[in-house]
Order: structure tokens, then C-alpha cells, then sequence
């Protein structure tokens, strides 16, 4: 981390959380934030789900959520982005305040319930902007609509001429019973309704599911099920926690969903139980708690073909990025491997 950096992230952590969100998006925006391009080596070259990616870090939903800072982004050493999440007509979200840093677990607690200027402003952004590297959008419903299974396909009919990939998000704790769409029947219903929704585009993009990292085993075992029976290309393991075990920060109990270090064991038990579950047959995005190349690898290791971060960010910076992509290269290497598939599900058991 370079001194500017250093001092950058000073600053903002003395700032409102979310006045400090927009002001990074910002200064992305301004241009002047020396980036270093996508980090690519011929082992790092990741393909998943048919996207052909530099490397497999990629950049977690939430942080862009309106396409604001895509092309920065692009070049600043993700292997993949994901936006959004956007649902089909505008909203404000829930009142603030809703973004709560937790400085003493390295987490942070977030309700924001889905704020976004809407699907139809969010594809006109993606329009506009070339590719780089693959590039994807979180799919939600709104808070008030009558039929939410029917928003996720709105939301991919208006966006998906301009994506990369798209990710159905029935795991948001934000939205009031968004999570109950996670069953067998709803979740079935959800998923026809996108994958009909995907043979309209102009080409085919993969579509990923994004689930809880609260799930009991029968919950897991019914999601691997519906999963592999669809049309749904992978899926996305986790989004935030509700759970507070063991934090020590003074917003601890905060309502919203919890995200950062305290989720990592959580969310790679749950990515390790899917790779199982589904045979090694889906690819799996891991994400959740991962801030250092030995946690990305270890994700991999557990079953991930890729992996996402977004809350480490907060803490270490957009240096970050590509120093886990860089330290990643040196892990396979040295373990023999000579590109990221090779160590997928190798330590699978141990987190089980």
C-alpha cells in the first residue's frame, strides 16, 4: 500500500461509511488514481462458465451499484466485475444510516435494501462502456413490487444485451423475504423465469444464483438440487451473514448483513458443502471474508473456480486487487500447478 493510499483510507475512515463509499466511487471516476490494468499470467487464466477471464479475482456486488466506475475498475487488476445490484425500477433503499464499519473485526454491516437508480439508467451505462474484461450484473426485485420472481427476468431483459454474465440475487437480508425465494419451488420458479428470459438476448451469457451463507444442510442440499436441474450456470457462495458471533466492534448488533473477516470460515464451509453437493459439475464463485491471496487460494482449493471480494477493499485498498492476483500466481506455482483449475477442490475435505 503506498503512502497516498494509506493516508486516502485515513481520511475516509474518519468520513460517514457511505459518504466515504461515494467519495471512493469518485475518485475512481476523477481519472487520477494510478491503476495497473488487468493482472494476467498463463497461470492465473481462469475460464468459468465459458467467460474467458485474466485471473479469477474478481470484484463482488455492491460496491458499483449503478455502473458508475466501470471502466476505472476494469484496469484495476480485477480479473472479472460484477455491478448492482439493479432492479427494475428505481428506489432509494433503506433509510440512512445503513453502512456501519466494524473497524475491530475488519467487517462491515450493511442494509442499504437495494438502492439504485434502476435497470434501465444502469444499461445505458454498461452500453457505453467497452470491454476489458468480463463484466456482469446482480439481479434484485423491488421492495414493492407484486411479483418479485418476475423482476429478476425484467431486469436481464433490459441489461442483458450489455453484460457479461448475470447473477440472480435471492440472498440480500435486506429486502423483506427476499430469502424465502432460496426454496425449492420459488427458487425453480425464479430461475425458469431468467433462463427463458436469456434465449431472447442476442448471445447467450452465463447465469449465476447467489445464496445465504445461513443455509442448513437440507436447504444446501435443495439448492445444489434445483441448481443443477436448471439452466443456471454456477453459483455465487455467499452473500452477507446475519450472524454476530464473536464480533467486538461497537455497531456489532446493527440489522443488515454482515460481510468481511468474520465471514470467511462461514462462507467456505458453505462453498465446500456445494462443491460436494454438486459433484465438481458447477463452477462456484467463493466469496466472503477473503483479503489475502492465502484466503482466495483457499476458497479455490475448497471448490471455487473464481472468487469475489469487496469488504477487504475497505481496509487495505484498491492496491489490494492486485496483490492477491499476484500472490496467487506464487501459490500455484508453488503447489505444481500450472493454472487455476488444476487446484480447484484439492483441500475440499478439510472444510467439510
Amino acid at each position: 500500500m503506498s503512502l497516498i493510499e494509506r493516508l486516502g483510507l485515513a481520511v475516509f475512515h474518519r468520513l460517514d461509511p457511505e459518504r466515504a463509499h461515494e467519495l471512493s466511487l469518485q475518485a475512481l471516476r476523477s481519472g487520477l488514481l494510478p491503476l495497473p490494468g488487468p493482472v494476467m499470467s498463463p497461470r492465473l487464466r481462469t475460464d468459468l462458465a465459458g467467460l474467458a477471464m485474466p485471473n479469477p479475482v474478481g470484484l463482488a456486488a455492491g460496491y458499483d451499484k449503478n455502473a458508475e466506475a466501470l471502466g476505472p475498475l476494469m484496469r484495476a487488476g480485477f480479473g472479472f466485475v460484477e455491478v448492482g445490484a439493479a432492479t427494475p425500477l428505481p428506489q432509494p433503499g433503506n433509510p440512512r444510516p445503513r453502512l456501519f464499519r466494524l473497524s475491530a473485526d475488519r467487517a462491515v454491516i450493511n442494509r442499504f435494501g437495494f438502492n439504485n437508480e434502476g435497470a434501465e439508467e444502469i444499461a445505458a451505462r454498461l452500453a457505453q462502456e467497452p470491454r476489458r474484461i468480463p463484466v456482469g450484473l446482480n439481479l434484485g426485485a423491488n421492495k414493492e413490487s407484486a411479483d418479485r420472481v418476475a423482476d429478476f427476468a425484467r431486469v436481464l431483459r433490459i441489461t442483458g444485451a450489455f453484460i457479461d454474465f448475470a447473477t440472480v440475487n435471492v440472498s440480500s437480508p435486506n429486502t423483506e423475504k427476499l430469502r424465502d425465494l432460496q426454496g425449492a419451488a420459488a427458487l425453480t420458479a425464479v430461475l425458469q423465469s431468467v433462463a427463458e428470459v436469456r434465449t431472447e438476448l442476442p448471445r447467450p451469457i452465463p447465469v449465476f444464483v447467489k445464496i445465504a451463507p445461513d443455509l442448513k444442510e437440507e436447504e444446501l442440499e435443495e439448492i445444489a438440487a434445483v441448481t443443477l436441474a436448471s439452466r443456471i450456470d454456477g453459483i455465487i457462495a455467499t452473500n452477507t451473514t446475519l450472524s454476530r458471533k464473536g464480533l467486538a466492534s461497537p455497531d456489532a448488533q446493527e440489522a443488515g448483513g454482515l460481510s468481511g473477516a468474520p465471514l470467511f470460515e462461514r462462507s467456505t464451509r458453505v462453498l465446500a458443502r456445494l462443491s460436494k453437493l454438486t459433484h465438481g459439475t458447477l463452477p462456484l464463485v467463493g466469496v466472503g471474508g477473503v483479503g489475502s491471496a492465502e484466503q482466495a487460494y483457499a476458497k479455490i482449493c475448497a471448490g471455487a473456480t473464481a472468487v469475489q471480494l469487496y469488504t477487504a477493499m475497505v481496509y487495505e485498498g484498491l492496491s489490494l486487487v492486485p496483490k492477491i492476483a499476484r500472490g496467487l500466481d506464487r501459490l500455484l506455482e508453488r503447489d505444481g500447478h500450472s493454472n487455476v483449475a488444476q487446484a480447484v477442490a484439492t483441500r475440499q475435505g478439510e472444510w467439510l
